[in-house]
């Protein structure tokens, strides 16, 4: 005697009243009613686990096939006023689901509830994407989704070019991850309003440039002197970011030197968030400014030239340690940093994760970089603003360097 799985069955017929039910509320009354509703959804369903228990996948495909014909018909028949293929394409996806019941009734139940959540979630999601979303972020989601699933999969994972410094797959990931870091901040921004003023906004853009924040906060308090507090908690809380940041790809790319390098950053941090509240209590909160639009979720630019950077990094990093051991590694890194922190720093990370050199050697390195970038903020802040914004703002950059420095002398010399 063959066993009936009657869980299964019980699967699909639950998979089919889920999705039903969701439709049945939205399929409207009297003659203009949409077809299809709980009965028909749960029916489909059933046919499509019956088929796959007597005669597998052709069977299932033979009745997926006379409900997609059955579907059609349905879609021709409707009101001309209603274009929507979303019941139609739900009723094709059930009897699929009820098949799958039959051999995987996790899956076929965890998939069935994402389609009735799709399904349910029609006005927040055009609300969201028609009212909320502006055109540049959907076109920074679109490069966002191409650089993951489209270039990064296609990129060599092997260490390739001069001195065999480069891996094209980790360095196109630094790419993603600073877009992905800046949309997290851009998020942020969005859901917190404006009405948090310019220091929320700067560490919010800190994620995709703290130098480039910093010129901007500068240029807000020389055009607006009365938001000078704010704007100089601003550039401090995008320094923030910056250690934040630097954890978060030191993570990704070697946790060895992010063990050795956590204290400094915190203390880096912890020093910076310290001093921007100090002038963030102390600011009013600016009306109106430039912070109101959205905005673009992330810089495209500044994460290919953070890219180009760290490349650029690699290759010198490489070529002055073996002509010049550790003593030209930090040379290098010193020189990247007057360009950007990060791409020195997941350089020296990159030559750890590459066993070319101990995480305690890209300790030095590291905050050499740090250091030099902290320079080149300073001369910002001194070229874009106003001599009473560079005074205000060089103490938060000076001492987040000097406390990472402090915490992180004994790694050197263990």
């Amino acid at each position: 005697m063959i066993a009936v799985p009657w869980l299964n069955f019980a699967i699909a017929i639950g998979v089919g009243l889920m999705i039903g039910l969701e439709r049945e509320r939205s399929k409207g009354v009297g003659a203009a009613r949409r077809p299809a509703g709980i009965r028909t959804f749960t029916l489909a369903a059933l046919m499509g686990a019956v088929a796959s228990h007597l005669g597998g996948v052709p069977l299932l495909a033979v009745v997926t096939a006379s409900v997609m014909a059955l579907s059609a018909l349905s879609y021709l028949r409707s009101p001309d006023d209603d274009p929507g293929l979303t019941t139609e394409i739900g009723l094709v996806a059930t009897p699929l689901l009820g098949g799958l019941a039959m051999s995987d009734t996790g899956l076929a139940a965890g998939l069935g509830a994402a389609v009735a959540v799709i399904l349910a979630a029609k006005a927040p999601l055009h609300g969201f994407v028609t009212r909320v979303l502006t055109g540049a972020e959907v076109t920074d989601g679109l490069v966002l989704a191409v650089a993951t699933l489209v270039i990064w999969p296609q990129l060599p994972d092997r260490y390739l070019g001069p001195f065999e410094a480069l891996n094209p797959h980790s360095i196109w990931f630094l790419v993603i991850l600073v877009m992905a870091l800046g949309t997290c901040g851009h998020v942020a921004t969005r859901a917190l309003g404006t009405r948090l003023g310019l220091p929320v906004a700067g560490f919010a853009s800190g994620f995709v440039s703290s130098t480039a924040t910093i010129g901007s906060m500068a240029g807000r308090a020389v055009k607006d002197p009365t938001s000078m507090k704010a704007a100089v908690a601003g550039g401090v809380f995008s320094t923030v970011a910056t250690f934040v940041q630097l954890a978060l790809l030191l993570v990704i790319v070697s946790q060895p030197t992010l063990v050795l390098m956590a204290p400094a950053l915190a203390a880096g941090a912890l020093a910076a968030a310290a001093y921007g509240l100090v002038f963030a209590l102390r600011a009013a909160t600016p009306e109106g400014g430039a912070d109101s639009e959205p905005g673009r979720a992330f810089s495209v630019g500044t994460a290919l030239g953070l890219a180009a950077m760290m490349a650029v990094m690699l290759v010198i990093a490489a070529a002055l340690r073996n002509w010049l051991g550790e003593t030209g590694v930090t040379a290098g890194a010193i020189v990247a940093g007057f360009v950007d922190t990060h791409a020195a720093a997941i350089s020296i990370a990159s030559l750890v994760a590459s066993a070319k050199t101990t995480p305690q050697e890209a300790v030095l390195p590291i905050l050499a970089a740090m250091t030099s970038n902290a320079v080149a903020k300073m001369a910002m802040a001194m070229g874009a603003g106003s001599r009473g914004f560079a005074l205000r703002m060089s103490p938060g950059l000076i001492a987040p360097i000097a406390a990472a420095w402090a915490v992180a002398v004994p790694t050197l010399f263990r």
